[in-house]
């Protein structure tokens, strides 16, 4: 903490940035992306000298006009320091979720060498600036607290062989973090896809919805009759099953509580499931 914000002459940030990003979190951040993408560019003595053609950076460009900015790569300017201070200019001078989309499409697209040492040094970024966002499983998504993180993280993680249940929640994720508009109606639905993927895999019914599943279940593992009926509850409530449309889905204001709530929930009952499968000895 700054010694005026300890003396109370200026004031501390307490809110979450959510719909908007300050100067100083912007700055940051650009920091990030030109210490990891940008340090190892030639040093540029003159302009002559310093053709965008013959760097080791150009790779990185092409990428962002041609994936990122949608603009023709024939227009990326010659000289590396005018390339950057275009991409520069449209960090600094767009609203407030274009950087977002940047530092994503970084993540995703330049470099997987990089990728994890990037993400980790601009979650510390977000998280000194009070950002609304964090990466979670490479993806930015709005902010939640560091157990549900690594929930959702453990359920995202898992083997190979749950490749569609990961598949799933990382859908949920995607949706979740979509900007500048999130997707919570078909994050939620991605969400519940998970724990009925699941279930089916470990009652090994490949065609059965999520309630005859889970009564399957439980009849091989110890879970717990309640909780069984609840998440058929919460499936019923999220889902078109025999062609009803259920309360949830008709909901006119699903909101980011609505989607994080079934998607740390999801998980963390992937997560249970997981281990009450193989306490049971069922082979998965």
């Amino acid at each position: 903490m700054k010694f005026s914000d300890r003396m109370g002459i200026t004031t501390v940030r307490t809110v979450l940035q959510t719909e908007s990003m300050e100067i100083g979190l912007r700055n940051k951040l650009w920091n990030v992306i030109c210490q990891t993408y940008f340090h190892d560019a030639p040093p540029w003595k003159n302009a002559k000298g310093d053709t965008l053609h013959y760097s080791q950076i150009r790779p990185i460009f092409q990428k962002l006009w041609h994936a990122h900015f949608k603009g023709a790569t024939d227009r990326i300017p010659l000289y590396y320091t005018e390339a950057l201070i275009e991409l520069r200019s449209s960090f600094f001078e767009n609203q407030w979720y274009e950087p977002y989309n940047l530092i994503q499409f970084l993540a995703d697209e330049v470099r997987s060498d990089l990728r994890q040492r990037f993400i980790d040094a601009i979650n510390v970024v977000l998280k000194e600036e009070l950002a609304g966002y964090q990466f979670v499983s490479g993806k930015l998504v709005p902010i939640t607290s560091e157990a549900e993180i690594a929930t959702i993280e453990q359920a995202t993680s898992l083997p190979d062989s749950f490749k569609p249940v990961r598949d799933h929640l990382k859908q949920a994720l995607a949706l979740l973090a979509q900007k500048p508009t999130p997707d919570y109606r078909n994050s939620i639905k991605e969400s519940i896809s998970a724990v009925e993927s699941l279930s089916k895999k470990i009652a090994k019914l490949p065609d059965a919805t999520l309630s005859p599943a889970l009564n399957a279940i439980e009849k091989t593992t110890a879970l717990h009759g309640d909780l069984k009926d609840a998440f058929k509850k919460l499936y019923w409530y999220t889902s078109d099953d025999d062609g009803i449309r259920h309360a949830m889905m008709d909901e006119p204001n699903l909101d980011l509580e609505d989607a994080k709530f079934m998607l740390v929930s999801c998980s963390a009952f992937v997560n249970y499931l997981v281990v009450k499968a193989q306490k049971a000895g069922i082979a998965l």
